[in-house]
This record gives C-alpha cells, sequence and structure tokens, in this order.
C-alpha cells in the first residue's frame, strides 16, 4: 500500500505532482478595494494538483515517498505537517533511510524544516 493510500486513504491521482504549479484562487467578495482577482496559495498549502489543500505539502511529501522505490514499502512511518514544517512519526529501519527521508521531504516546494523528534531507528 502507498504512502497516499496508507495516510491520506487516496489514489494517486492522475495528475498528481510533488510540486504542481499553484491555481489560482478566486477572491472572496469584499467590501474593500482588491487589486488582483486572485490570491497566491502558501506552498505548503499547495494541493497534489496545484489546488488549496490544508494537508497538502503533507500529501506531496508522501507522494515523493511513494515515487521513490528505497522509501515506497515503509509502513511505519507517518507524515505530518506544522506550517512549512514536515513532521515524520513512527520508526524507520536505518538512519540512512531516515537520512533519504529528510533530503526527499525537503525537495518539496514549501518545506522549510523537517521534525523528526517523533521518529524511532530500529
Amino acid at each position: 500500500m502507498g504512502w497516499l493510500k496508507r495516510l491520506f486513504g487516496l489514489e494517486k491521482p492522475q495528475n498528481a505532482q510533488v510540486n504542481p504549479a499553484p491555481q489560482p484562487v478566486p477572491q472572496a467578495a469584499s467590501t474593500e478595494a482588491v487589486s488582483t482577482a486572485t490570491q497566491s496559495i502558501p506552498p505548503e498549502r499547495l494541493g497534489l494538483n496545484g489546488e488549496y489543500d490544508q494537508s497538502g505539502m503533507a500529501k506531496r511529501v508522501a507522494l515523493a515517498f511513494d515515487q521513490d522505490q528505497q522509501l515506497d514499502d515503509i509502513n511505519t512511518l507517518w507524515v505530518a505537517q506544522t506550517g512549512s514544517t514536515v513532521v515524520l512519526k513512527g520508526q524507520v529501519p536505518s538512519q540512512e533511510i531516515l537520512n533519504k527521508m529528510i533530503s526527499v521531504a525537503r525537495s518539496v516546494n514549501g518545506a522549510t524544516d523537517v521534525d523528526t523528534n517523533q521518529v524511532t531507528i530500529g
């Protein structure tokens, strides 16, 4: 079972990307004059297809892990996010695998840090 399916109950969407281009978000009606018709989506909130998603960065990290053959069968680790920090929780088989996961997570657009305080090796 892949990361996206295990963590988020999602099959990989057809056009899913680890670092998609943001889709424009329609501006909510307001009484204030606004110079642009769209708002930009913060990078950590970009979903798999560039849409707004509260857990978008965590889902894109999970997709990146799915795409790496060294990481696609680890089912004792979970991915979450707090703002622009990727949070890894659980157990990994080796420090080498953890280092690879940190590197992959950092390569995802919007990730400013990777928290591994809740990861054990064994």
